[in-house]
C-alpha cells in the first residue's frame, strides 16, 4: 500500500469533509507568525501582505502578536482588514477608474483605519490629488519603485525625483515614502539572493540621498516580499511585507528552507476513478488548485509515487506503477506549489486541530467586493 499514514497533516474525521478541500493548521500558522517576528527583530517593522489568505482569523492571529500594519491588493482585502480594526492598511496597487471612488468611500466608512495606496506616475498622482481635494481628505501615497521586476513602479531616476517632490509639496496628499517590491529575486542560495537584493536596493538608497540633498526627506521604505524580507530585515528604517510566509507552500519551502517556516495549508482530495491500467484520477481539478504552475503542481505527502500527468476543471490525472494498491475513495494529501491563488478558490478553509477538522474560516476577501 503506497498511502502512508500517521502524519501531522492527517485528519481522523475525513468522512465529514467534502473534497477537494483546503485544510489549515493554526498551530503551524502561529509558528510562522513567531518566526516572521523573529526574523524582523521588531514586530513594529512588519507590514504583512494578506493576499495569500484573505481571512479574518489569520489577520487577528497576527494582531494578537502586536502586528497592526498590513498590506493588501484589493479594496475587498482592505475592507476586511478594516473590519478587523487594523490601524494602518496599504493597498499595494495603483488604483484607477471606479476603484479610486471605492477607495475614498472606504476612507469615509472606516474612519479608525488609515488607508494608503501606491502611485508611480505623475499624471496619475495629479488625478489622485484632484480626487482627494474633491472628497476633502488628505490621501497617504507611497511611491512605487521599479527595481527590476518590471511589473509596476517608476524607475529610480529623475522622473522619480520629480514625482516624489510633487507628492511632498501637494497639500491634498501625504508623501509616505517608497514602496519597493523585488519579487523577481528568488535565488535559493541566500548569499546570492542577498547580493542581488543589495544591488537592486542601492539605487533606492541613492534616490533617497538625492532627494535629501534637495531638502526632501523619505521617512519610510517598505521593501520586499517573502523571499527577500530576511535580507531587508538587516537594514535600518525599512518596513517588511512578507505574505506567503503565513501559510507557506511547497514552492517556497523547497527554495528557502533557511527561513524555517512551516507549511500550514494542505489540499485534500479523493481518488474517484481508475480508468485504465496504471492511471488514477482524483477530484482535484483546475477549480481547486492554482493551475498556472508547471507539473508538479502539488507536493504529494502520502502518495509520493504518483506521477502528475494532466489536469482539467474537475480532475487531476496521475500515473502509478502501484496502481493496484490504490482504491476508489482513498485520500490524497498535498501541499500546493503556489498557495496564494489556490486559497482564493475556496469559500472556506477547513480548520484542523489535534488531527480533526473542528471548524471553518471564511475566505472573506476572495471576491472583488465585500460591501464597498
Amino acid at each position: 500500500m503506497m498511502l502512508e499514514g500517521n502524519n501531522w497533516y492527517e485528519i481522523q474525521n475525513a468522512h465529514q469533509v467534502a473534497t477537494p478541500a483546503l485544510l489549515v493548521y493554526p498551530e503551524r500558522i502561529t509558528h510562522n507568525i513567531k518566526r516572521m517576528i523573529e526574523i524582523a527583530g521588531d514586530v513594529n517593522r512588519l507590514r504583512p501582505h494578506v493576499k495569500t489568505y484573505k481571512n479574518a482569523e489569520i489577520i487577528r492571529m497576527q494582531q494578537a502578536y502586536g502586528i497592526e500594519k498590513f498590506k493588501c491588493a484589493t479594496i475587498a482585502e482592505a475592507e476586511l482588514l478594516a473590519q478587523c480594526e487594523a490601524k494602518d492598511v496599504l493597498i499595494a496597487m495603483q488604483l484607477v477608474g471606479q476603484n479610486v471612488d471605492r477607495f475614498f468611500e472606504l476612507v469615509k466608512t472606516y474612519t479608525a483605519t488609515k488607508f494608503s495606496m501606491l502611485v508611480d506616475d505623475l499624471e496619475h498622482a495629479k488625478l489622485l490629488c484632484e480626487g482627494s481635494s474633491h472628497n476633502k481628505v488628505i490621501t497617504p501615497l507611497w511611491m512605487d519603485i521599479n527595481v527590476g521586476m518590471n511589473r509596476t513602479g517608476i524607475l529610480p531616476d529623475e522622473s522619480a525625483q520629480e514625482l516624489f517632490k510633487f507628492l511632498s509639496e501637494n497639500n491634498h496628499v501625504q508623501a509616505m515614502g517608497f514602496h519597493v517590491y523585488d519579487g523577481h529575486l528568488r535565488d535559493s542560495d541566500f548569499q546570492q539572493r542577498k547580493k542581488q537584493c543589495d544591488e537592486c536596493f542601492q539605487a533606492v538608497l541613492q534616490l533617497k540621498d538625492e532627494l535629501s540633498v534637495q531638502g526632501i526627506s523619505v521617512d519610510t521604505i517598505i521593501a520586499g516580499g517573502s523571499p527577500s524580507f530576511p535580507i531587508h530585515a538587516l537594514r535600518q528604517q525599512v518596513e517588511l511585507s512578507p505574505g506567503t510566509v503565513l501559510l507557506w507552500d511547497a514552492g517556497y519551502g523547497k527554495r528557502f528552507p533557511e527561513m524555517q517556516m512551516q507549511q500550514a495549508a494542505v489540499l485534500i482530495s479523493r481518488i474517484i476513478s481508475k480508468p485504465s491500467q496504471g492511471v488514477i484520477t482524483s477530484d482535484l481539478g483546475h477549480k481547486s488548485i492554482a493551475p498556472e504552475m508547471n507539473f508538479p503542481r502539488i507536493k504529494l505527502l502520502n502518495a509520493k509515487d504518483l506521477e502528475q500527468v494532466s489536469q482539467s476543471e474537475e480532475h487531476f490525472v496521475f500515473n502509478s506503477d502501484h496502481w493496484a494498491s490504490y482504491k476508489i475513495g482513498d485520500l490524497i494529501y498535498g501541499i500546493p506549489m503556489h498557495i496564494c491563488p489556490t486559497v482564493a478558490k475556496y469559500e472556506h478553509l477547513q480548520v484542523v486541530k489535534s488531527g480533526e477538522v473542528v471548524g471553518r474560516w471564511k475566505v472573506g476577501a476572495r471576491g472583488q467586493k465585500i460591501s464597498i
